[in-house]
């Protein structure tokens, strides 16, 4: 008998533990299903295998290798093409009818649909039937699935700020985990909450939401040029690449009563937790976060209950992983030759290291953390660095000062006489000079240095 080492990637793994659990009769096939993502038959085939030979059976077979009736890509260019150009504004069924007729290329509706909506041409007159909704029942574990949304109210009713609440709240217990306040419904706000989920429970299996741009990009969106160099892959949002990387699965709603457990936890939010802020005269974001911290562990004990399996299904962070550094914001950046990076308004100055001395044109990641720290990655290791004051526009007096900057509401310093300012190189407003003028250029390169003088980077005669 010989054995072989199979490794399943984090989709594999998550079926064998919803396989493991129908057999142990803690979870409904059509559950399960859901959970997984695949039809019903599909679900019971898997189990079937699953049954038959274990989690081998999960690991599939053609992996790596091309598939056998893939259409040439000459063919595939002709469709497309033609989609382009003589049949442009037909839709799917029509174009693969007269792709039969008048050229002979006898091909199925579903291939021409697939092909044409990887090239960005989804079909102009699309027909959706109405579907037959029925009650969902509640999931039988605890982080088998969690919803989350954000909701806009007059949380303060004119005392502060218009806010949105986000938050997540458990399907089998009705518990809320975590909640917090934010000016406006972002990616920020849904960071800290899957931040406070998985600090306090675990990682749950999938993640239950609407159709919103901060999960999920528009699959028939037009490609960006990056994408294009990518073979048209879709790149994930940021918040779907943090799910990504904790191994979450995405499930997106298809109807606001869809997920209505939380639409309903709004509705008892508006209520209660709007009176509790009148209560404690809250004004401003800060204090309505005090409030709500107060607040949540009251509501949990008044509306959670316990759920059919008392087994939770949340699965602890694996070891090494920091939490810190996938819930944020990743930006990949190529380093300049004087080993800058630079990110918005940021200037960042890479140190030398143990591995390598010079950074220069290498590609690395810039991580933007919830409480506004910049930290650099390359190849999995954080970089030494140090942040600089980032330059002004050009056209603008160029005043060198200290890290940190001004309030807007702060007013300008008193401006000191031309000749006692110290180490201020004016760019004249009323000269009509490019960007890229040598004036310009002096200016900003003479900055730059200084900052970097006063960073502890030495320059050499030829640097």
């Amino acid at each position: 008998m010989t054995r072989e080492t199979i490794t399943l990637n984090q989709e594999e793994q998550r079926r064998v533990m919803v396989l493991t659990a129908i057999r142990e009769g803690r979870v409904r096939a059509r559950q399960a299903a859901q959970l997984l993502g695949v039809s019903l038959r599909h679900c019971r085939r898997l189990l079937a295998a699953y049954r038959r030979a274990g989690p081998a059976a999960l690991a599939h077979g053609n992996r790596g290798r091309p598939p056998h009736n893939r259409l040439p890509e000459p063919l595939r260019r002709r469709v497309v093409r033609l989609a382009r150009t003589t049949y442009i504004g037909f839709n799917h069924q029509h174009v693969t009818e007269v792709l039969a007729e008048e050229h002979g290329l006898v091909l199925s509706r579903r291939t021409v649909r697939r092909l044409l909506l990887a090239a960005g041409l989804p079909s102009p007159h699309p027909r959706r039937p109405r579907r037959h909704r029925r009650r969902r029942e509640r999931m039988p574990q605890a982080g088998l699935l969690v919803q989350v949304d954000a909701s806009h109210h007059s949380w303060l009713e004119g005392r502060g700020p218009t806010l949105a609440l986000h938050g997540v709240i458990d399907d089998a217990t009705n518990r809320v985990p975590a909640a917090v306040f934010r000016d406006a419904e972002d990616a920020h706000g849904y960071f800290l909450v899957l931040r406070d989920l998985v600090r306090a429970q675990g990682r749950p299996v999938a993640l239950y939401g609407d159709r919103h741009g901060i999960f999920h990009k528009t699959p028939h969106a037009t490609p960006t040029i990056e994408q294009q160099l990518r073979g048209l892959q879709q790149l994930p949002t940021q918040f779907g690449r943090a799910l990504r990387e904790l191994g979450i699965r995405w499930i997106p709603a298809t109807s606001p009563q869809a997920k209505g457990r939380i639409e309903r936890l709004w509705g008892t939010f508006q209520d209660r937790l709007v009176s509790a802020l009148r209560r404690a005269h809250a004004r401003t974001r800060a204090e309505a976060n005090a409030v709500l911290a107060a607040f949540l562990p009251r509501y949990n004990a008044r509306f959670a209950h316990a759920p059919a399996d008392p087994h939770s299904a949340y699965r602890p962070v694996p070891p090494g992983v920091a939490l810190d550094d996938i819930c944020c914001f990743k930006y990949e950046r190529s380093v300049a030759n004087d080993n800058t990076v630079r990110l918005q308004e940021h200037l960042i100055q890479l140190l030398p290291g143990p591995q390598r001395r010079s950074y220069a044109k290498a590609r690395v990641m810039v991580h933007e953390h919830l409480d506004g720290a910049l930290s650099v990655v390359y190849q999995g290791t954080r970089l030494a660095m140090h942040l600089l004051t980032p330059p002004p526009p050009p056209g603008t007096p160029v005043v060198l000062r200290a890290r940190g900057h001004r309030s807007p509401t702060t007013p300008p310093p008193a401006q000191p006489s031309p000749s006692t300012r110290p180490h201020t190189f004016v760019v004249s407003p009323r000269k009509t000079t490019r960007a890229d003028h040598p004036w310009n250029r002096y200016a900003r390169e003479a900055m730059r240095r200084k900052q970097l003088r006063e960073a502890g980077v030495t320059f050499s005669r030829f640097t």
